[in-house]
């Protein structure tokens, strides 16, 4: 991205920032590498650190009404304070730790449609954030996630869509306040009975939880509603596992009714209750596995519903965008306000000067008018007094 200019707490002039990552893509579990640029303004500014985050779009519900929002999950300064001199350029190298629970935003090189991850870059000053740079960040599946993707390719699922939903899933551990859901069509031999099938993804450097939930129809015997599936297995024993026998099975209980409405398939993991549900994305970026391109296709007329290229990643970026832009504007417009104001006080300046010099002038004007008028008439009364004393004068002669 190009240099950023930051507003907020230093006003025009101040310091630009750019941060490049090393590479766009990551995995859970891993590092995410780049630099931090800022490029000194106008004058010398003193930096209290710079601070990197981790943002994703996630929804939320509250009172039966749902909601999205941008949510910052994971943070970190990667330097202290430092001074950057007035067009100074100084490098900040980093290396952000990656949350293993990092939801999917690409699959096989596609953007996972709903899915939005970045790395925000904030600079303080005197105890002020002032945002830097956004950038969109792709994050693609761990092999084991992979394998239970390509699973559910092979076996017809059609992907609908994806979303980080608010909340925790009963019976397990996790870091993040958040989970993801990967939103599939059931494969066409299973469509009278199961509508959708959302898969969870919990990972840890341990293993890796995959949890399912399908959407029952109704029929004559038996309402509709959910029945729910978890496996937790290791990053290995999921590279191994025949996830596609184990899927049919789970998918076969469900549609037969087997366990109550609750079909549990898995590896020593008994699991009776799911709390808390979601709505799904995926998203990896590897050499292309089997049918993920049927899996894109989903099933509403054949048209690749599921991955439109980053559109929701744009989004978030457009509103932070705004958001700067905005602030731009702010500090623009105090900056002509300042200007305007500054102009206005020369103004006056320059009007009260001439008044002074327009007064002092018709001061000195008047002193002098009053003295020419003063010796004027002290003459005429001269020559009154001196006219009076000769005539007196020449009368007394006679």
């Amino acid at each position: 991205m190009v240099f950023r200019q930051l507003l907020g707490a230093f006003g025009v002039g101040g310091p630009s920032v750019e941060t490049v990552l090393a590479s766009s893509h990551c995995r859970p579990g891993e590092y995410l590498a780049g630099e931090v640029r800022v490029q000194g303004g106008d004058r010398d500014a003193y930096l209290d650190q710079v601070v990197l985050s981790l943002v994703t779009e996630v929804e939320v519900e509250h009172d039966d009404q749902e909601g999205a929002g941008v949510l910052e999950f994971h943070r970190g300064a990667i330097t202290g304070g430092f001074v950057i001199g007035a067009g100074q350029f100084h490098s900040i190298p980093f290396q952000l730790p990656i949350p293993w629970e990092l939801p999917i935003t690409e699959v096989h090189g596609r953007h996972l449609h709903g899915m939005a991850m970045g790395v925000r870059t904030e600079l303080e000053v005197a105890g002020q954030l002032d945002k830097g740079d956004l950038d969109p960040v792709a994050v693609v599946p761990l092999p084991s996630q992979q394998r239970v993707l390509d699973a559910f390719a092979e076996l017809g699922f059609g992907f609908k869509s994806a979303d980080v939903e608010h909340g925790h899933i009963a019976g397990l551990h996790q870091e993040l306040p958040f989970y993801q859901e990967i939103e599939f069509y059931a494969p066409p031999q299973y469509s009278g009975h199961i509508e959708e099938v959302e898969l969870t993804f919990v990972a840890s450097p341990h293993g890796l939880a995959v949890v399912l939930e399908a959407d029952r129809r109704a029929d004559l015997f038996s309402e509709g509603g959910d029945s729910f599936g978890r496996f937790q297995v290791s990053h290995e024993q999921a590279l191994y596992m025949a996830w596609e026998h184990e899927l049919t099975g789970w998918l076969q209980a469900v549609v037969g009714h087997l366990s109550g409405g609750h079909a549990v398939h898995g590896h020593h993991d008994p699991y009776g209750s799911y709390g808390h549900h979601h709505d799904p994305h995926g998203h990896q970026g590897g050499h292309g596995g089997p049918g993920w391109g049927g899996v894109a296709a989903g099933a509403v007329g054949g048209a690749a519903v599921g991955f439109a290229a980053g559109a929701v990643v744009n989004e978030m970026l457009d509103d932070d965008s705004d958001e700067d832009e905005a602030a731009e504007e702010a500090a623009e417009e105090a900056a002509e306000a300042v200007q305007a104001a500054a102009y206005q006080a020369a103004i006056e300046d320059a009007i009260e000067e001439a008044v002074e010099e327009a007064v002092e002038e018709a001061y000195e004007d008047a002193i002098e008018e009053a003295v020419e008028e003063a010796v004027e008439e002290a003459y005429e009364e001269a020559y009154e007094d001196a006219y009076e004393e000769a005539v007196e004068s020449f009368e007394d002669e006679d």
